[in-house]
């Protein structure tokens, strides 16, 4: 029997509600599908970073603290980063304050307290996963054959590393707001007063000699500082001797101008040796590129010096976001002196961070002098990031 037209009518509309049911009940799986994989996607990504962060700074041995990082990874906090730096200039509160913005690398915009003065530093800012200015780094320094140049050579290891994390006890007491990384000042390349077989007046330390310096940096979860005394020869022909634990996360690099004799034509000894800006320079990009080719976190280069004939040009020495630089004053005697020295040769001669070296012996050779205290070292202006005994 044929069906009415209007039952005909009711049964199309109703087919295609059904269909039309059946399409969005489709379509909305679809989506639910679409955004399940979208979101297992981001969570994928989010690892992948994530893992990528904590090998930023893929160092076993050491704590690090980089200060209040940003809530994204890989993006260093300036706000952070130039509050310390402040900080570290103590400069007198008659100072006037400038507010200095935020750089486009940095998580939202804020002024931060900045001085008028030359300290703090304005240059680059390091990558993330950098240590200074979050942290202070206490080194021992020497070498392991000699008695006569430095703390390392002179104690068995295990006495050397009691006493320096008692040291670093006392810098923390002194300065709680900045925690204190221990190091390890290994003197690898030693300069000669004789020319030797290679004639360039610098002797290789072996490398069993090179890596216990290293192994005790590890006991202490710190840092390894490879000094190197050039003599006759360049910082290029010396770095690459270094390469392979200059590679490794936790070995920096420090350079002795006072044995750098290339220009001068005399041996190590007789005079004050000097590296120019275009050496320390050199010195830097060298591990730059090592920190590049390796992923690093940043490098920390210390050049040492007590005159200002040590570092010529000491304007054209560049900071990179790879490398930290620290000049550090090198300098022995009664406090009002190293006080001093410290004023003329890295006060008034700015690069980015500063050092302050004590001498157990040359600084209390005469009855009066004594050890500075971390208190007084304190004091000083700018703050030194990196304290070396010797």
């Amino acid at each position: 029997m044929p069906k009415h037209p209007s039952q005909t009518k009711k049964s199309k509309k109703k087919k295609r509600k059904i269909r039309s049911k059946a399409q969005r009940f489709s379509f909305f799986i679809t989506y639910i599908n679409g955004a399940i994989v979208a979101m297992a996607a981001l969570a994928i990504v989010w690892t992948i970073i994530s893992i990528s962060a904590t090998t930023v700074r893929s160092n076993p041995f050491v704590q690090i603290i980089t200060g209040v990082q940003s809530e994204q990874p890989h993006i260093l906090n300036t706000i952070a980063y130039a509050q310390r730096m402040f900080t570290l200039a103590n400069n007198p509160s008659t100072f006037q304050r400038a507010p200095v913005m935020q750089s486009t690398s940095s998580i939202g915009t804020s002024s931060v307290p900045q001085a008028t003065p030359q300290w703090p530093v304005h240059t680059v800012y390091p990558n993330y996963g950098a240590l200074l200015p979050f942290n202070r780094i206490v080194s021992f320094y020497g070498n392991f054959y000699s008695p006569k140049m430095g703390i390392l050579g002179e104690y068995p290891q295990k006495v050397v590393l009691e006493k320096l994390k008692a040291q670093v006890k006392k810098w923390q007491i002194a300065d709680p707001n900045t925690p204190v990384i221990p190091a390890i000042s290994y003197i690898a390349i030693t300069a000669q007063s004789s020319p030797g077989k290679s004639g360039l007046y610098r002797l290789h330390m072996p490398a069993s000699q090179i890596e216990k310096a290293i192994n005790m940096a590890n006991e202490v979860h710190g840092l390894v500082f490879l000094n190197v005394q050039i003599g006759m020869s360049t910082l290029k022909k010396e770095l690459p001797y270094l390469a392979p634990y200059l590679k490794l996360p936790h070995v920096e690099l420090s350079l002795d101008p006072e044995f750098a004799m290339k220009t001068l034509h005399k041996a190590p000894g007789t005079i004050i040796g000097t590296f120019d800006a275009s050496d320390i320079n050199f010195a830097a990009q060298y591990l730059a590129k090592i920190v590049r080719t390796e992923h690093l976190p940043p490098k920390i280069l210390v050049v040492h010096r007590f005159t200002r004939n040590m570092v010529t040009n000491y304007k054209k020495i560049t900071p990179l976001k790879e490398v930290q630089i620290v000049i550090d004053m090198d300098g022995w005697g009664h406090t009002p002196k190293k006080i001093k020295i410290y004023q003329y040769v890295i006060y008034s001669e700015p690069v980015q961070f500063t050092g302050f070296k004590i001498f157990y012996k040359n600084d209390t050779r005469e009855p009066g002098w004594k050890i500075m205290t971390p208190a007084e070292v304190l004091k000083l202006r700018p703050r030194p990031s990196f304290i070396q005994y010797q």
